[in-house]
């Protein structure tokens, strides 16, 4: 069965106020990154308050956004001499490293809490359990306690190193009067969201790597891999020989167990990367080398429960 992932904080949609959302790495003039799902509900209309650990309140706007890897850029008003996160390297963590996570949940300001990665590449998918379409990446996992509020702020090694931005959370079946799950939070790894927020600082927007491949997850008939109910045509997947009906085993080094892992691991690329993709066809298994295409990151990178020819 699907597991539902909750976002660590409600949707700002409901308030047309953001207030204070934590933040993962900033620069000395005032930018800050932080998670899209608290900012996306601002709107226009909407005002962003940020609330630094010194006590100084500052406006804010949204400098661009990254819906896919739910991360967001903005720029506080009439801020300088910021002291920055020092940023490392989510490629070097390991498994059992132990982490730290800063964050202000239940509005308890500059809370930490500590725990180690348990997982290093893990799909993760956030929907509302209605059925509809569930957004999909790929994080780091982790034991850290994270709560409605420490959305957006850093996930740290003992160096005090951002490895990751803090992003969601399972509550297993709690949601819906069942058992209560501990301990399953997720975080963006750093790698990507410098790429990301550096695209949006120098562009104004970031790219996404698209395969050009549609799928479902009711349309993976068993936990061996993603398959393709469309490929695009003249898209990166086609140019390479991928056909509807093949079976996407693996993409680079990773086993993809469904056409979320699928999508989860594309993303985990960086658009015009040349990657291998081994399928199955026929009773045969083929790799071929994939040029990821690219497109800008407008909405987010969802899957659905049937085919209906989306996909990415």
């Amino acid at each position: 069965m699907r597991r539902k992932w909750l976002r660590s904080s409600p949707p700002t949609s409901r308030s047309p106020e953001a207030r204070g959302p934590p933040s993962a790495a900033g620069s000395q003039d005032g930018h800050v990154l932080t998670n899209n799902h608290v900012v996306d509900g601002v709107g226009n209309s909407g005002r962003i308050q940020v609330t630094t650990s010194d006590g100084k309140t500052f406006a804010a706007s949204v400098t661009g956004t990254s819906p896919s890897y739910d991360l967001a850029v903005i720029k506080l008003q009439d801020a300088s001499g910021l002291t920055p996160a020092a940023l490392g390297e989510s490629s070097g963590v390991k498994v059992g490293q132990q982490v730290v996570a800063v964050g202000s949940p239940e509005n308890l300001s500059n809370t930490v809490t500590s725990g180690i990665v348990s997982a290093l590449s893990r799909t993760v998918t956030a929907g509302d359990g209605s059925g509809g379409p569930v957004a999909v990446y790929n994080g780091l996992q982790t034991d850290t306690a994270i709560n409605p509020g420490n959305s957006g702020g850093p996930l740290v090694n003992l160096s005090g190193q951002v490895i990751g931005v803090n992003s969601a959370v399972n509550t297993g079946q709690a949601a819906s009067g069942g058992v209560q799950a501990f301990g399953l939070g997720f975080a963006i790894p750093v790698d990507v969201a410098k790429r990301v927020a550096n695209e949006i600082l120098q562009q104004g927007h970031s790219t996404k790597p698209v395969l050009g491949v549609s799928g479902s997850i009711g349309g993976d008939s068993s936990d061996q891999g993603a398959r393709v109910a469309s490929v695009q045509s003249g898209g990166p997947a086609d140019s390479a020989g991928i056909r509807q009906g093949d079976v996407v085993t693996k993409i680079g080094d990773a086993t993809i167990g469904g056409y979320a892992d699928l999508m989860a691991q594309t993303l985990t690329h960086t658009p015009g990367d040349t990657v291998p993709v081994t399928v199955e066809s026929n009773g045969r298994t083929r790799t071929v080398n994939v040029t990821l295409g690219s497109v800008v990151d407008q909405e987010q990178t969802v899957v659905r429960e049937s085919d209906d020819g989306s996909g990415e």
